[in-house]
């Protein structure tokens, strides 16, 4: 296919409620397919919920977990791709048959599992086993890869996804209204959330300001710029456990230009039509093309001791 029709969703879910959950990745896959769109993507963790993990004992994961693609949850994933004849791509917590605990994020469609990625860089909850290998896979004729939220962060995992052949690379996240280091960084009043229907302007400049979108526009579009590659970016909106995210999911294309984006201060649906043309003509393409990793592919192959400190998991607000 010259083009593919691509969709990318928000909502608020509930912690530990696989059933809510699927519910509502059911009702907006609907809307997606009516839209036209071969496939839509949820963000990390759609299927259970996310933030609330980081309090949970390994038993208790365990208990979370599910066998991919023998879980039940994968089956309700394929009943929703076959009702609707459209792929969903989806995240939740997997284990295998060692006990050992993994972040997934999935593709199904209605004849089952598409594919399977494991986060690389997971750090909710310590029990988590880091993934160790990309994933590129076909939808339809294009070239997809998948890579979890902090993965999107270390730009190396972006340019192998790439340099593997990923032309359309899904970056599910559960990410901003968190504190940093960074400059306007923080969380976004709860408050604020609730009262979203009187005084949606208090919200929204929350929202798009230095705590959520416009911190996310520094670094998104350089991902699908640099590479090349359309980026299907995925995030939750409203209240995960006791953290509020902001959503605006969005397609950026390979021009690093946002095509489609969630807006509303609620669960959304956007989608956007994919060509291939513009994957040749933007600068990305061609960058790849003259790279000369002799010069510096010792460089980043150099070992190092990797160290990943995520202080917000700790802070109160």
């Amino acid at each position: 296919m010259e083009t593919i029709k691509i969709a990318t969703a928000q909502f608020e879910n509930r912690s530990n409620d696989k059933a809510y959950n699927l519910g509502v990745i059911r009702k907006l896959s609907a809307q997606a397919a009516a839209d036209g769109a071969h496939a839509v993507a949820f963000h990390e963790c759609a299927v259970t919920g996310y933030t609330f993990a980081r309090h949970l004992s390994r038993e208790q994961m365990l208990e979370l977990s599910e066998f991919i693609p023998d879980g039940p949850s994968i089956k309700a994933l394929q009943d929703i791709a076959a009702e609707n004849n459209i792929a969903v791509l989806a995240g939740l917590f997997e284990k295998d048959a060692d006990d050992n605990l993994f972040k997934a994020y999935v593709c199904v469609d209605k004849n089952g599992l598409v594919a399977k990625y494991r986060k690389l860089h997971p750090f909710i909850n310590p029990y988590l086993t880091p993934g160790n290998e990309y994933i590129v896979f076909d939808l339809l004729g294009w070239k997809c890869g998948m890579l979890i939220c902090y993965d999107n962060n270390i730009i190396e995992n972006v340019r192998a996804t790439a340099l593997l052949g990923a032309e359309i690379i899904f970056m599910p996240h559960v990410t901003m209204c968190t504190p940093s280091t960074r400059p306007g960084a923080g969380f976004v009043d709860p408050k604020l959330w609730e009262n979203r229907e009187n005084d949606p302007t208090s919200l929204r400049l929350e929202f798009d300001g230095m705590k959520g979108r416009s911190w996310l526009m520094k670094w998104l579009p350089a991902r699908a710029y640099d590479n090349g590659i359309y980026a299907v970016f995925s995030n939750p909106i409203g209240m995960d456990d006791d953290q509020l995210k902001n959503g605006c999911s969005m397609i950026l294309d390979p021009f690093g230009d946002v095509v489609a984006e969630c807006r509303k201060l609620g669960d959304d649906v956007v989608t956007a039509t994919l060509t291939r043309n513009k994957l040749k003509e933007a600068g990305g393409c061609r960058y790849r093309l003259a790279r000369r990793p002799d010069l510096y592919g010792s460089v980043i192959a150099a070992p190092h001791a990797s160290v990943q400190k995520v202080v917000w998991l700790q802070e109160e607000k």
